[in-house]
């Protein structure tokens, strides 16, 4: 088993309120769980209007996948309308087999 845990810091340029940096986050949100069904939530800067930081876990069999995923995952935040990637940030969890 193999497992990962990547967290995106993400500027919102347009957002001139909560409520509109909420619109453009929750398709994105929505979009990675039932895209890639992964668990997914805003983790951080959630009372800073230009500013979010998305947190996804995942699990895969393979370790090959598990990046293949992970790539596929950062292309799809940063081709996101609305937002600037910032930072990527991954941790990896260590299995005993």
């Amino acid at each position: 088993m193999h497992a990962a845990a990547v967290c995106f810091d993400l500027h919102v340029p347009e957002s001139r309120s909560l409520k509109a940096k909420r619109a453009v986050i929750r398709p994105m949100v929505e979009g990675l769980r039932n895209r890639f069904k992964v668990s997914v939530a805003e983790v951080d800067h959630q009372d800073r209007r230009q500013r979010a930081a998305i947190g996804v876990a995942l699990v895969s069999g393979s370790e090959g996948k598990l990046r293949e995923a992970l790539d596929d995952i950062e292309r799809f935040v940063a081709a996101c309308p609305g937002v600037e990637l910032i930072d990527t940030e991954v941790a990896w969890l260590e299995t005993v087999a």
